[in-house]
C-alpha cells in the first residue's frame, strides 16, 4: 500500500492488524499445544478487535488531519513482524509468540512517535498523539492479559 497521508497511515495500521490476525488464527487451528493454541486465538481475537478500533478511530478522526502528506512514509516498510499466512507461528511456543506480537505493536508505536514529530500542522499531531495513545493502551492491556493467561 502507498502511503501519502496520515490516512493512508492509520488504514495501512488496519490493515496490518487484520492480517496479524488471519496468522494468529491459522496458527491456532494448527498449533499442537493446547495452552499456546489459546494465546494464538486470544491474541488473533484482540488484533480483528484493534481492526475494528481503527476502523471506528477513522471514522472521528478529523478529515483534516486525515488528509495531511505523511513525508518519508515511503522509504521503508517499518513493520518486520511476519504477516504471511504459514506455519510460522505454529513452529514458536508461547513465549515466542508473545514476543513477536508485542514487538509489532512496539513497531507500530515506534513508528507513530517519529510521525508525530514530522507532523506539520496541530490536528495531525493530535491525530496521531491520540492513535498512539490507543496503540499504546491497547498493547499494555495485551500484555496483562496474556500474563494472567500463564498464571492459570
Amino acid at each position: 500500500m502507498e502511503i501519502k497521508t496520515f490516512g493512508n497511515l492509520i488504514e495501512w495500521t488496519r490493515i496490518k492488524h487484520a492480517e496479524l490476525a488471519k496468522c494468529l488464527t491459522h496458527a491456532a487451528d494448527k498449533h499442537p499445544d493446547q495452552r499456546t493454541a489459546m494465546l494464538l486465538h486470544y491474541l488473533a481475537s484482540q488484533e480483528a478487535r484493534l481492526d475494528s478500533m481503527v476502523t471506528v478511530f477513522q471514522e472521528k478522526a478529523d478529515p483534516k488531519a486525515l488528509d495531511m502528506y505523511a513525508y518519508d512514509m515511503n522509504m521503508h516498510n517499518p513493520i518486520t513482524t511476519h504477516m504471511d499466512i504459514d506455519d510460522h507461528y505454529v513452529r514458536m511456543n508461547a513465549d515466542e509468540i508473545r514476543e513477536e506480537v508485542f514487538g509489532f505493536h512496539d513497531q507500530i508505536a515506534e513508528l507513530f512517535r517519529a510521525m508525530i514529530a514530522k507532523a506539520e500542522i496541530p490536528e495531525a499531531s493530535d491525530l496521531l498523539r491520540e492513535f498512539l495513545d490507543m496503540e499504546v493502551n491497547e498493547s499494555k492491556l495485551l500484555v496483562r492479559q496474556t500474563e494472567r493467561m500463564d498464571d492459570m
